[in-house]
This record gives C-alpha cells, structure tokens and sequence, in this order.
C-alpha cells in the first residue's frame, strides 16, 4: 500500500485547508485511514480516523473544525480543515490499516506541512 498525501501549505489563522490521501497499490484489505499530525517538538498524535464504513473517531482538539471524509471510489481521504489555529501546525500524516486475517499492518504517507500562520 502506498499513500501520496498533499494539500499542505500556508494559511492564515481562522482559514481553511483541504487534505488529500491517494492510496494506491494492493488496497483491498484497507480498514481504517485517517491523519496523525506530529507538531514541532512534539509528539505524533491522532487527528481522526475513518473506518471503511464511515465511522470517525475525532480528537477532541479537531471535533467542530476538521471534517473527514472518505471516497472509496477513487481510493482516496480528504481532511477538510477550518477555523485552524496556530497550534495546528506540523506535518500531517496519511495513515492506512490494512486487515488480513489476523494480520494488522499500518501505512504512512510521506506527510505535508500545514503552517497556520499570520
């Protein structure tokens, strides 16, 4: 499974960003996608995770702003964020479990910068 994760870039306090994640290659056994995002000087953490039927789980620091949302059509995530504040800045990583059998193996993207930032 390989994930291309895009979108990042520069936005002001109060703005919005839309998220990407193209997940491509032996996709079938795919459960769980989602964002983590790690913060300078910071550990990683969960930002929301979508299940193949479309069940969230929000951190509470992104509940009211950020939205997920899931094509299975084309594979692919989107993470749309508003309101976003400074403290929302760092690399925000695409994430895939895949599911076979007894067998868990998680995916990451390559990560976009996300710098909110007057």
């Amino acid at each position: 499974v390989q994930l291309q994760a895009s979108g990042g870039g520069l936005v002001q306090p109060g703005g919005s960003l839309t998220l990407s994640c193209a997940a491509s290659g032996n996709i079938g056994h795919i459960n769980v996608m989602g964002w983590y995002r790690q913060a300078p000087g910071k550990q990683r953490e969960l930002v929301v995770g979508i299940t193949s039927a479309g069940s969230t789980n929000y951190a509470d620091s992104a509940k009211g702003r950020f939205r997920i949302s899931r094509d299975n059509s084309k594979n692919t995530v989107y993470l749309q964020m508003t309101r976003l504040k400074p403290e929302d800045t760092g690399v925000y990583f695409c994430t895939a479990e895949e599911v076979v059998g007894r067998e868990v193996s998680d995916h990451w993207g390559q990560g976009t910068l996300v710098t909110v930032s007057s």
